[in-house]
């Protein structure tokens, strides 16, 4: 089954906003294990505007599940990393500007840089999946790259579902198959929710992974977290 990793940068967000350790970002982590999460995602960002790098050595410590850090690979972010040794970095090609990500590599103008990063955080045992956009040919420059995996930035997908869902999966599909073809793990996140994940999971049932945070966050604040996490892996059971 798609296994769920929540993203919990928002929750962060949340504390920042007041100070203090209200919410405590490391029990919230550690509660959506214990509700169901199959992993636990954060985005450090230069700014430290949501999770900080105080916060990704706590996380570390606790998180029983697979961490996944995502992030654009500068210099001080890949010597995170490389001190902290999730299971999986997700590399993303945000800029210090972005609100947030909103667009995949172009793994194949970027290939040279992409590859050396990608060899130095797996000679560190660290799995690597690259951002990318629903493009077979951005999918097929990260395998040669030395990706892991792929993420498919699911912003447009989301966009186009609420008017067609149809056209939305068939606009995914290719990339989807060529990932499968090349034999790399397929992530899937942005813009992923209650309305729109079976469909995608229901799609494409090699998805190894959906990382969710905004939506998710969200969702819990209506149903709590413990029944927000027990409805998505609803969504994806019923996709598989």
């Amino acid at each position: 089954m798609t296994r769920l990793s929540v993203n919990i940068n928002k929750v962060a967000t949340l504390r920042n906003a007041r100070g203090g350790n209200l919410p405590d970002v490391e029990k919230f982590a550690h509660d959506c294990e214990r509700f169901g999460a199959e992993g636990i995602t954060v985005h450090p960002r230069p700014d430290e505007r949501h999770i900080t790098r105080a916060d990704v050595y706590a996380l570390k410590e606790l998180v029983t599940t697979e961490f996944n850090i995502e992030g654009n690979p500068e210099p001080a972010f890949m010597d995170l990393v490389l001190a902290v040794k999730p299971a999986q970095v997700t590399l993303v090609p945000d800029s210090r500007e972005q609100l947030t990500s909103n667009h995949g590599w172009d793994t194949k103008a970027h290939f040279a840089k992409l590859a050396a990063i990608i060899q130095r955080f797996k000679n560190a045992g660290i799995r690597v999946s690259v951002f990318v956009d629903a493009d077979p040919e951005m999918v097929e420059y990260a395998a040669k790259a030395g990706a892991d995996r792929v993420e498919l930035y699911t912003g447009p997908y989301a966009e186009i579902y609420a008017q067609d869902p149809q056209r939305a999966l068939n606009m995914y599909r290719p990339a989807a198959e060529k990932a499968r073809e090349l034999k790399l793990g397929l992530n899937a996140g942005h813009d992923l929710n209650l309305h729109n994940l079976k469909d995608f999971a229901e799609a494409f049932p090699w998805l190894d992974e959906v990382s969710i945070g905004h939506a998710l966050i969200a969702d819990a604040l209506y149903l709590g977290i413990e029944e927000t996490i027990k409805q998505y892996k609803y969504a994806l059971s019923n996709s598989n």
